[in-house]
């Protein structure tokens, strides 16, 4: 039976072409339901107040970074969205005096131009330039790593890529957007070999870092998150760290305030993970796969799935 057209992109895979039990089923979570999903290699976490979340957030850059010594070196991958943890890292590496020059820090993702090529770090919604003024700028320089430890997917995104089979990745973190994605790691587009069905989850996961179209929901959400709405502002193009890199992380983590995401959304992967119900056209729900995964909530901020006037 042909899967139903996207109702908000129907040249695109998305969330919308699932089989209608499935969103019923999330829909039904409650607060309490979406905690009682942990797993075995699926953990989910809840925190009460925004305080203990970003500060648990943080933690995590500190106990990746410990690990890290000249001859083994450490680092963690990060996302922008969210960025709240980013000066508490710099606060905590510098109250800390964490000697941080061995470990290293993949950024996730940056945009990229018409001509496909990725952002500058002038560029208003650089990844990179975040990064940098939030955090690392931050920590004092006997303590930062060298900027040969720093890496971002711009420019040789084979030797980005190679770079996580030479030094050990803790912790990728994530943030979920409203297309289901960690990174930009989006939906396909529905055509061609995937006209009728998305690609499977095997082959999904093989993909690696590049350079990949964005799905109309994540431009959306990016104007609205990053750019006052301005969708004229955002790239329609991005360079994501892919699957293939997500499964060599020991651990995969994805913060959830209530800020990128809906009460919908964040109960669907949740599920879908928990119920090892990976569909490409869903990409969170591939993490469905991975041995070692935990979604963090902030509890106030999960909402419900009602409908509501306003």
């Amino acid at each position: 039976m042909t899967r139903p057209l996207s109702k908000v992109a129907p040249e695109w895979w998305d969330y919308t072409t699932l089989e209608a039990d499935v969103l019923g089923d999330a829909a039904k979570l409650s607060v309490e339901d979406l905690a009682g999903l942990s797993r075995p290699g699926f953990e989910v976490l809840m925190h009460d107040t925004l305080e203990d979340f970003y500060l648990a957030e943080a933690l995590e850059y500190v106990h990746a970074w410990r690990q890290s010594t000249e001859d083994n070196p450490v680092g963690i991958c990060g996302p922008i969205g969210p960025t709240e943890q980013l000066p508490l890292v710099a606060r905590l590496v510098n109250e800390l005096e964490l000697d941080v020059r061995s470990a290293h820090f993949w950024g996730m993702d940056e945009w990229v131009d018409e001509q496909g090529v990725p952002v500058p770090i002038t560029h208003p919604l650089s990844f990179a330039k975040a990064d940098m003024e939030m955090c690392f700028n931050r920590i004092r320089p006997q303590l930062r790593m060298p900027e040969a430890n720093l890496h971002f997917p711009t420019g040789d995104l084979a030797a980005y890529s190679a770079s996580y089979d030479s030094i050990r990745c803790a912790v990728m973190q994530g943030g979920q957007g409203e297309v289901k994605h960690w990174a930009f790691n989006d939906p396909p587009k529905r055509g061609g070999a995937y006209r009728d069905a998305p690609p499977s989850p095997e082959e999904y996961r093989k993909l690696a870092t590049r350079v990949t179209d964005l799905h109309p929901m994540t431009i959306i959400q990016n104007a609205r998150t990053s750019g006052g709405g301005q969708v004229s502002l955002v790239p329609t193009r991005a360079a994501t760290v892919g699957p293939l890199e997500t499964w060599k992380a020991e651990k995969v983590s994805i913060w959830q305030a209530g800020c990128h995401d809906n009460p919908f959304g964040m109960r669907l992967t949740a599920l879908m993970i928990a119920k090892r119900v990976p569909d490409a056209s869903v990409p969170m729900s591939l993490l469905a796969d991975h041995p070692n995964v935990q979604f963090h909530f902030y509890r106030p901020g999960i909402g419900e799935v009602e409908t509501e006037m306003h």
